[in-house]
């Protein structure tokens, strides 16, 4: 497994050390889902699709082909926990449905994500725990899915994600600690 993308991944990333190809039920997926080990952020580890911009996707808003890859960042905890279904599941879903996800795009809330988390939901925005270089390469954007809480995702969904976004400049989470609480409040009108 070689190539600019590969060598992207392990260069921001860490070294690919495991990777799935087929989901629970044993059917070959469309891409892979890989694991990168040391994490390059202190005590977490992240996962990447891998494959996944081989299929050109829509904007909703412009119109425009988007090619990407989807990658979480959690706590080493989650290292063999659910993390590659969750990209398996999404990454099917936006193949499914043609549209790329976009910054402040919401998946759920659909119940817990991880055991004894409040995390509900995926929130894409653009990887700021990461060196900017990372976000794209060549033509492959990538989408950060950070775990959000319930309270999160609403606020999201009723004041938009510019608003969601301001609250986390204010509080300053750690969003690849999915065990956070941080109150988030609607914006004052």
């Amino acid at each position: 497994m070689a190539g600019p993308l590969v060598d992207h991944l392990e260069r921001f990333l860490g070294r690919i050390e495991a990777g799935w190809s087929q989901d629970v039920e044993g059917r070959a997926m469309p891409f892979q889902v890989v694991r990168c080990e040391p994490g390059v952020i202190e005590g977490r580890v992240a996962f990447s699709t891998l494959g996944l911009s081989s299929v050109a996707l829509t904007s909703r808003v412009t119109g425009k082909s988007i090619r990407h890859e989807l990658t979480m960042i959690v706590p080493e905890r989650l290292r063999d926990g659910p993390v590659p279904g969750l990209l398996q599941q999404v990454g099917s879903e936006i193949l499914a449905s043609g549209a790329a996800l976009l910054r402040g795009d919401l998946l759920g809330p659909r119940g817990p994500l991880f055991a004894m988390s409040p995390m509900e939901a995926l929130y894409a925005t653009v990887p700021t725990a990461l060196p900017d270089e990372f976000g794209q390469i060549d033509d492959v954007v990538f989408a950060w899915l950070a775990p959000v809480t319930r309270a999160e995702a609403e606020l999201v969904r009723t004041h938009g994600w510019a608003a969601f976004e301001d609250q986390l400049v204010r509080l300053g989470p750690d969003l690849t600690d999915v065990d956070r609480v941080i109150h988030v409040t609607p914006p004052s009108v």
